[in-house]
């Protein structure tokens, strides 16, 4: 049985060749929050699981699972809960250091 839906929600996972948070969009899947699908019902969310479901399967991603967020005004979907927020914000490394370092060759 499903969760009762309260929130908008979208569908976080990480990518399973770099381990990277992605976000499912019109496209695929986006490493921009604010471009990630919101679902506005519980039907939109299933679909959006069945999604995510279909790329584990077909070994794109892992961990999938969808956030509460809500929208702000410029209508970027903000995820509500803590775990969500960091995982927006991406590595909490020192942005000198690795992959995130701007003349990284990563």
């Amino acid at each position: 049985m499903m969760a009762a839906f309260k929130h908008p929600q979208i569908l976080i996972a990480s990518n399973l060749a770099d381990g990277e948070v992605v976000f499912l969009g019109p496209s695929g899947w986006e490493r921009d929050h604010r471009r990630a699908c919101v679902a506005q019902n519980a039907d939109e969310a299933a679909a959006f699981e069945a999604a995510g479901k279909r790329d584990v399967s077909a070994n794109r991603v892992v961990d999938v699972y969808l956030a509460d967020v809500e929208i702000g005004g410029d209508g970027a979907p903000t995820p509500l809960h803590y775990r969500e927020r960091m995982r927006v914000k991406g590595p909490s490394v020192r942005l000198d250091l690795g992959k995130q370092f701007p003349g990284s060759a990563a």
